[in-house]
């Protein structure tokens, strides 16, 4: 007996050795092709096991967690989910996450490796999602939503001393609660969404850029002071009415009168397109493209912490097309968080802050994780220019086209634009208003605006008057001087 116990033995051993071998194929060498498999649902059931992290505007969450009993147990919440819709995102069980909803998914879904106590490394345990706190003005937001209505457009508003990011909204916008879950509701959700050819889910303050108009003479009138061009702003320039642009026959005229030679003051209050257009070429490309990207133009880079599309300043025209672009036609194009840099950069002395969105993120139980801290700092223009700048933005809304913005017991500067698009300009204008607010009592400026109107159907007149877009801006920082 004792050869078939020792033949029997060593066969046991044999299938012990191949069991072991097989098992440190599967769990070791094989563990990634199987915990990447589609059919395995284990990552899945886990991560919509427990309720995510909170998205939190003025100490309140906008978001929150559903326990609906199913194996992909919690479904995401959203408290007035169109208006923060920009800010958030959508976290979807089918689709994916967007905007801060994808940015700070980590944090919020519990993943972060700063969420693990040391002891959870070696229990797997999932640990609870932190909550991100954003920069945001409640009520700033609310009336930025407010004002734009029905319309279809876009609001931008940023604290010039800090870039803390007060509101931002696009509309039409949309529910992300309908994309939450995973039944045939959020399937139609997502089709109609994606077939509405207004785009509610397109983020028209970082995601779309407009050609600025008369917005960005305010880029150009920097670039004029820097380089020199214009050291009296109450000197007669030589700009004529109409003015041939260069090497061709094309003339350019202006809205109104008043505009031949006008001083840079009359110019900018009056909005005159000549003058600022022959700036621009008497500035030169090199200068005017400086001056651009010192204002965040051309960044292929920004982040708040989202990626924001770069809006553009062509350095490859020539003279004509570049005083076309010094008056924010052409190939010039903008977002709207991108023009309240602009008024930003202004209102602080012509020292421009990063915009960022996160003011922090935390533990469940408020533990701070991380902070903004300080953001990078970009010198736009000089502070004897700046001075200027917000001499002349401060007429337009005293005497000039945007008295609409004007708050009792505030300072206030702005600048109107209208915006030319479509084949020979055949689309309907956009509405534009840049501009910051300082109150009486305050040592600074507390709020820079950008909004924009896509659908201005209003007379032209009050659309270069500020009609459509400065008493949204004006509603706005109302509301942050008042908070």
């Amino acid at each position: 007996m004792t050869p078939h116990i020792r033949r029997a033995t060593a066969f046991c051993a044999l299938l012990l050795v191949a069991l072991l071998v097989n098992a440190a194929r599967i769990q070791v060498f094989q563990a990634g092709q199987y915990d990447a498999n589609p059919a395995n649902r284990r990552h899945e059931i886990a991560r919509y096991g427990q309720p995510r992290g909170d998205i939190l505007v003025g100490g309140s969450p906008v978001t929150g967690s559903k326990d609906t009993g199913e194996p992909l147990r919690y479904e995401r919440t959203y408290e007035q989910g169109p208006l923060y819709a920009p800010v958030t995102g959508f976290a979807s069980q089918v689709y994916g996450t967007t905007f801060l909803e994808h940015a700070e998914d980590g944090t919020l879904s519990g993943a972060d490796p700063a969420l693990f106590p040391l002891w959870k490394d070696f229990t797997r345990a999932q640990n609870a999602g932190g909550d991100v706190v954003t920069t945001l003005d409640a009520a700033a937001q609310r009336a930025a939503f407010q004002g734009l209505g029905d319309r279809k457009g876009a609001v931008a508003a940023i604290e010039p001393a800090t870039g803390r990011i007060l509101a931002l909204v696009s509309t039409p916008s949309y529910d992300p609660a309908t994309l939450s879950g995973n039944g045939p509701a959020v399937a139609r959700s997502w089709r109609g969404l994606n077939e509405d050819p207004d785009k509610p889910m397109l983020n028209r303050a970082v995601r779309q850029t407009y050609p600025p108009g008369s917005t960005f003479k305010v880029v150009t009138a920097a670039a004029a002071l820097d380089a020199g061009v214009i050291k009296d702003l109450d000197k007669r320039t030589d700009s004529p009415d109409p003015y041939t642009l260069p090497g061709t026959t094309t003339r350019l005229r202006n809205e109104g009168g008043r505009c031949a030679n006008a001083s840079l003051r009359k110019a900018f209050e009056w909005s005159c397109n000549t003058v600022f257009a022959k700036l621009g070429v008497d500035v030169g490309v090199t200068d005017m493209a400086r001056t651009a990207r010192a204002f965040g133009f051309n960044n292929t880079g920004l982040r708040i912490p989202y990626s924001v599309v770069p809006s553009t300043f062509d350095t490859t025209v020539d003279r004509a097309q570049l005083a076309l672009s010094s008056i924010g036609q052409y190939n010039t194009r903008a977002t709207p968080l991108q023009m309240a840099m602009v008024a930003a950069a202004v209102a602080n002395g012509g020292q421009l802050r990063q915009p960022y969105l996160v003011e922090r993120t935390t533990t469940r139980r408020g533990a701070t994780l991380s902070t903004a801290g300080a953001p990078p700092l970009r010198q736009a223009m000089s502070p004897s220019t700046a001075a200027r700048m917000r001499e002349l933005m401060r007429n337009v809304v005293e005497h000039g086209t945007g008295r609409n913005a004007a708050i009792r017991g505030a300072t206030v500067g702005g600048k109107t634009g209208t915006a030319q698009h479509g084949v020979d300009n055949s689309g309907r204008p956009y509405a534009w208003f840049v501009s910051w607010a300082q109150d009486d009592q305050d040592m600074l400026p507390k709020v820079a605006v950008a909004v924009v109107v896509e659908d201005a159907a209003a007379d032209r007149r009050d659309l270069t008057g500020g009609g459509m877009a400065a008493p949204i801006a004006r509603a706005v920082m109302r509301a942050v001087l008042t908070s």
